[in-house]
């Protein structure tokens, strides 16, 4: 088992698996600090000065300034404002990716067209091989097909 396991650990993909795991985390920090640090600060502005990590209900009516000091008081909050946040990181983050494999699509080409290698039985119209002398369905005699 220790020798299938080190086959499966040697092989290309598990080591490009882990190198994008470790690229798409480092790309997640960037993209959260675009959204809290670049994106969200004007969007905040434009809309009445409004921050939306500050943005929360608590769930006991009790009023507090910002969502750290309600749960410092032991008060529980819904924090739709950093919902938003992670929503808005999502969206850019999927949107990263689709352009990413739309440039890769791109690149590769269209798929190469496969060639039909079967054709019909001329007497019970079965699909047969190409080369086939004999229908496997009606037992008649047909011409092979070259190319």
């Amino acid at each position: 088992m220790l020798k299938e396991f080190r086959e499966f650990a040697a092989r290309g993909n598990v080591i490009d698996l882990a190198v994008g795991l470790i690229i798409g985390a480092a790309f997640g920090k960037i993209v959260t600090s675009l959204v809290n640090d670049i994106l969200m600060p004007p969007i905040g502005m434009a809309l009445g000065r409004v921050n939306f990590a500050d943005l929360f209900i608590t769930l006991d009516g009790s009023a507090h300034p910002s969502v750290e000091a309600a749960k410092a008081a032991g008060s529980p909050t819904i924090n739709y404002g950093l919902f938003l946040n992670t929503v808005l990181e999502f969206v850019i983050v999927a949107f990263a990716v689709f352009l990413l494999v739309r440039q890769i699509n791109r690149m590769r080409g269209p798929a190469p067209v496969p060639v039909d290698e079967s054709r019909d039985c001329p007497f019970c119209l079965s699909r047969i091989p190409r080369k086939a002398t004999k229908c496997a369905h009606c037992a008649s005699a047909v011409q092979p097909v070259s190319a």
